[in-house]
């Protein structure tokens, strides 16, 4: 071991060449490269499948080159008034704001759950009534999944449209309500890895007809739409999945059962060390066993996480900062954005801190950091 041997922040874990051979080979084979190709087809049928044993409902699969455009898409697939205001939490990656402005929409910043860390129905219910939002991106930060059937349940109530950001949220977050269009990234970092690429996953097939749609420049595909196939009947954009990227999902599909086992074994090791070293000095985003955890985030005091920044820099350990700056502390170009009351969100910013996490993690890593973290916990002011 060695002790001053840089720890990386992430370390993606992708299919290997032996693992990729055989759906390589098919595409060699099928000659068809892109435009909904064989390979991408049976990948959404797989997914469809291993999501609908999930649910009372038939589920909808459909593949964008990215998890941020499939959040476009779907957004512009909502068909409201150029300007329209959609509610996002303050506390998530930039891509929740960025695909609602392209979309042609207006953020409403909001605040987050202090136990989960998550925008709820009742903040958006009270964002609404002071905004007059039409949508809601609610978000599954850090891979805690949203409940469908109580963003369900409000949008019948509120006539407010819901999408899901689940980015991080593969085999933890499952589309229970068959209303609600639920957005997945295949990022390289991400548990189900094609390097690049989206889902969008709902129960209602119009939805994901339409994104499909939208995804190959919003060109007319169906004989049965009332005007000519070939004719553009929505302004879409290039947003399709390669046969390539295809490839790599199905081979990370298949290996995926065993890389989330060890993905929570790693995960479960490391909170069970730090929790038995600090205690309550370190703060925990409250909800489910994540079923394939891919970011490692805790909460301290923020005067202990400077220190810990600090020290982790001295040590070659690397860190972030989350979701942060917070969704309206960026650019004032990145306009306009509309501000909620956030004490909430702030307060947890203050103290996150993301930490070391990937299936690469060893034994020795682990105590390293657990080390330097009850070093920055324990240090007096």
């Amino acid at each position: 071991m060695n002790p001053h041997a840089a720890i990386p922040l992430l370390t993606p874990l992708l299919p290997d060449q032996e693992a990729l051979a055989p759906y390589l080979a098919q595409l060699d084979a099928n000659r068809h490269y892109s435009n909904f190709g064989p390979l991408n087809t049976a990948l959404e049928a797989r997914l469809a499948t291993l999501f609908t044993k999930h649910g009372s409902h038939s589920i909808h699969v459909t593949t964008t080159s990215s998890a941020t455009l499939g959040l476009e898409l779907t957004l512009s697939s909502l068909d409201l008034p150029p300007g329209s205001k959609v509610i996002v939490p303050a506390l998530t990656f930039v891509a929740s704001l960025t695909a609602i402005i392209r979309a042609g929409y207006t953020p409403v910043i909001a605040d987050i759950d202090p136990q989960s860390w998550l925008i709820t129905p009742e903040i958006a219910t009270e964002a609404a009534i002071q905004t007059g939002a039409r949508a809601v991106l609610a978000v599954a930060a850090f891979g805690q999944p949203q409940d469908t059937r109580q963003w369900s349940s409000f949008q019948r109530k509120s006539g407010i449209h819901v999408v899901i950001d689940a980015a991080g949220a593969f085999g933890s977050q499952w589309v229970e309500a068959p209303d609600i269009p639920v957005i997945y990234s295949m990022h390289a970092t991400k548990s189900l890895a094609a390097g690049e690429g989206g889902l969008v996953v709902s129960g209602n097939s119009v939805i994901n007809a339409h994104i499909r749609q939208l995804s190959n420049f919003g060109i007319n595909l169906d004989s049965n739409a009332g005007f000519p196939v070939g004719h553009l009947s929505f302004v879409g954009s290039n947003a399709k999945l390669s046969e390539y990227h295809a490839a790599v999902a199905h081979a990370s599909l298949d290996q995926w059962d065993a890389q989330a086992r060890c993905r929570q074994g790693i995960y479960h090791a490391y909170r069970q060390a730090l929790e038995e070293a600090c205690g309550d000095r370190l703060q925990w985003q409250a909800g489910i066993t994540l079923a394939a955890p891919t970011i490692f985030c805790l909460r301290m005091a923020a005067e202990a996480r400077d220190r810990l920044e600090k020290i982790c820099q001295q040590r070659q350990i690397a860190t972030r900062r989350w979701y942060q700056p917070l969704l309206h502390q960026h650019a004032a170009k990145v306009a306009p954005i509309i501000k909620q009351p956030t004490p909430v969100a702030e307060a947890v910013a203050s103290g996150l801190i993301g930490l070391p996490f990937s299936p690469f993690m060893t034994h020795e890593d682990i105590n390293r950091i657990v080390n330097t973290v009850n070093l920055a916990v324990t240090t007096p002011h």
